[in-house]
């Protein structure tokens, strides 16, 4: 037995995204790329953000947050997938697998949320100057993003705990690159109808709720500068372009995976892509391209670096 008198599985095959050779050389080539660009593009946000005190709006210590998550999220599932790409068995044990599913959901629902939090953000500076500095204090601030934290934790351990009490003792090959919930309790020898229900209730609905949310934030702010279009409103609305970019590319994906628990399409897989490699790249492009605060403190840093 694997998991105390519940399992008799020791390990599972991850069947990856293909297995064909030269496909896998080239998925290692553009994830290797990707992952590369995900941990130096948001260590540099970090490190701007940080380090220049021209960037200590609440705006910007949310967006160091952001970058911070994104490097954990991606290096829940990017360091295995490239291994396991140049590797002919594809197998995780059954602890690596639920440490993975944890890690993962922990990572993404704070991301979930600190998003929804950075909308929050933005409808504060922009439909409610006067009051911004005292809405969002530095101590206001790390409330929310030790929510957000405390939240995706509630959420991870409920899925993990659904996850480890079914027993799986019959198949153990998860035809994706990582552990995930629903791939992986479709494995257990036993009914899971309802478990698949209480973990679409808990995934699906957070993701489409927080996306929601988002959706009715942004709408906000449109109403709101709706005929009254001046510069620094023209800022605020490439701001929130910027967010409504990464919203769409995370939660989308996110929703469809995760609001459908009795039915999987083969190209599941390749969608969950989006959410764990390509959004988190996303975030340093869009954040220091469209910004240019943070382009001159990255500039400055660069400077000193060279000194």
């Amino acid at each position: 037995m694997a998991w105390g008198n519940f399992s008799r599985v020791t390990e599972f095959i991850l069947l990856g995204l293909s297995d064909t050779r030269e496909l896998q050389v080239l998925f290692f080539t553009i994830f290797f790329l990707a992952y590369t660009m995900v941990l130096l593009g948001n260590l540099l946000i970090i490190v701007a953000v940080r380090t220049d005190p021209k960037l200590s709006s609440p705006m910007y210590f949310l967006l160091c947050n952001l970058s911070f998550i994104d490097i954990c999220c991606t290096s829940v599932t990017a360091p295995r997938m490239l291994v396991d790409l140049l590797s002919r068995r594809k197998a995780i044990v059954f602890e690596g697998c639920i440490a993975q599913l944890f890690f993962l959901h922990f990572a993404g629902s704070s991301e979930m949320f600190l998003l929804t939090v950075m909308a929050y953000d933005r409808y504060t500076a922009i439909c409610k100057p006067l009051h911004y500095t005292a809405i969002m204090s530095r101590w206001a601030c790390w409330v929310l993003v030790c929510s957000c934290w405390a939240g995706g934790f509630l959420h991870s351990i409920t899925q993990t705990l659904l996850t480890i009490q079914l027993p799986f003792c019959g198949p153990n090959t998860i035809d994706s690159y990582f552990c995930d919930v629903q791939p992986v309790i479709r494995l257990a020898c036993a009914d899971t109808y309802v478990t698949q229900w209480l973990m679409a209730s808990n995934s699906g609905l957070i993701s489409l709720g927080c996306f929601l949310v988002l959706v009715s934030s942004y709408t906000l702010i449109l109403a709101s500068l709706r005929g009254r279009l001046i510069r620094g409103h023209w800022k605020a609305l490439s701001t929130c372009g910027s967010h409504v970019l990464v919203v769409t590319l995370f939660f989308v994906p996110c929703i469809f995976i995760y609001l459908r628990p009795l039915c999987a399409f083969p190209f599941d897989k390749y969608i969950c892509v989006i959410y764990t490699i390509f959004s988190p790249v996303m975030n340093p492009l869009i954040y220091t391209l469209r910004n240019r605060e943070v382009k001159e403190s990255m500039w400055r840093l660069w400077k000193c670096c060279r000194v």
